[in-house]
């Protein structure tokens, strides 16, 4: 089929919900992408920064064959599966937690890492959740409540009770929330759909301490930020500042469903039998694909640690050739992000009328998530057809 005809099938049957652009991806081999009619992009979105091995990766395609060939995708979680367990113990390796739970997505992650908020406050009387300002932290009710974005809110109201926020980077604006009642605060170490905007370290370290001193969890919601986008396995070890509960998805599965809520220390044995689960939580074919990811995750760090810096390096010079039009440069390793006085969307499409293929963030700023293993070729071919493209507007 043509880009056209499933584009007019997609508008017969699909919920109105998306502002999609007007490609169908078929194929993909390492950083490119083709759509239907045959034409190759540069993919510098990565499905939202899910697919960190790029496309048609070897050690991916014998990970699935040898669960086809074993003839057990899915399990359920009333039984054991080898690869959910080894990929468990490898997350608690890399981030230096201590249990694991496993489900379907950075939404279901954050839901989960909620419930343990809660009940690890109600021993106490506490149920309170403070969240922040441009935060996003999923689109079901209790991840949309914490998301501090009013547009996500708009017509799904009451939002869930219990919920506060506070200014990102504004320690002060913690402070005067915090009561008897706060039982945990929730974060991004680098916000994402807000516009692309790292913590603070002194913040982050407020933030920690504010958590120890009051006895309250503190989450990190890791879903975009972490597994080797900012040049460590996971974000907050850029910071040194270890959280209580961390989210993790996107590339955790491989480009298939899976997320994780992680756990650290006192946060590691508040659920029980019976307080939460995830029918497809730890799915086998996700689970042996979040393997090979986990295996390959140090030395995918090191490498987005230098070529972000690079990534920096190219788009700071495109901020320095269009002051008119970029307002500044943000973020870290391989999530950064471009504040536009222009239109993202009207620079994205003139981008993919040339072949590459970036997304945006927030109201203003155009988002670079790669797959991992893009080169400094990658980045000097993305950075040349967005400075073009800039030019054109």
């Amino acid at each position: 089929m043509s880009n056209k005809e499933i584009i007019e099938l997609a508008g017969c049957n699909y919920m109105h919900n998306y502002a999609q652009f007007p490609i169908a991806i078929k194929s993909g081999k390492g950083m490119y992408v083709k759509d239907e009619d045959g034409r190759e992009y540069l993919d510098f979105v990565a499905g939202i920064a899910v697919n960190a091995l790029g496309y048609g990766d070897e050690d991916e395609k014998k990970a699935l064959q040898s669960v086809m060939e074993a003839g057990v995708y899915h399990t359920s979680n009333l039984y054991y599966n080898s690869h959910a367990v080894h990929a468990a113990a490898m997350l608690n390796e890399l981030a230096g937690s201590d249990r694991v739970f496993f489900c379907n997505s950075g939404a279901e992650a954050n839901e989960a890492a909620l419930k343990i908020a809660r009940k690890y406050g109600s021993a106490k009387g506490r149920s309170t959740i403070i969240s922040f300002e441009h935060s996003f932290h999923g689109r079901t009710y209790g991840a949309i409540t914490v998301t501090g974005q009013e547009k996500y809110h708009k017509g799904f109201a009451p939002m869930l009770p219990g919920v506060v926020y506070a200014r990102y980077n504004d320690l002060d604006s913690v402070k005067a929330l915090i009561d008897g009642d706060t039982a945990a605060i929730i974060a991004e170490p680098l916000q994402g759909e807000g516009g692309i905007i790292p913590g603070d370290k002194a913040f982050l370290e407020g933030l920690r301490k504010l958590c120890d001193e009051n006895d309250m969890l503190l989450i990190f919601d890791e879903v975009q930020c972490g597994l080797g986008r900012t040049g460590k396995p996971f974000c907050f070890q850029n910071y040194g500042v270890t959280p209580d509960l961390l989210t993790s998805a996107k590339a955790l599965g491989g480009g298939l469903p899976m997320g994780a809520c992680l756990a650290f220390g006192k946060a590691a044995d508040v659920f029980q039998p019976g307080d939460h689960a995830a029918t497809f939580g730890g799915n086998v074919a996700a689970a042996a694909l979040a393997e090979v990811l986990l295996s390959k995750l140090p030395s995918l760090s090191e490498a987005v640690k230098a070529n972000g810096e690079y990534l920096t390096k190219k788009l700071e010079e495109i901020a320095a050739v269009h002051p008119d039009k970029v307002t500044g440069v943000r973020g870290m390793g391989f999530m950064q992000g471009l504040d536009l006085s222009v239109s993202p969307r009207d620079v994205i499409s003139k981008c993919m009328d040339k072949g590459l293929l970036v997304c945006s963030a927030g109201y203003t700023v155009l988002r670079f998530v790669p797959p991992l293993i893009a080169t400094i070729a990658d980045i000097d071919k993305a950075a040349a057809i967005v400075d073009e493209a800039l030019s054109e507007l």
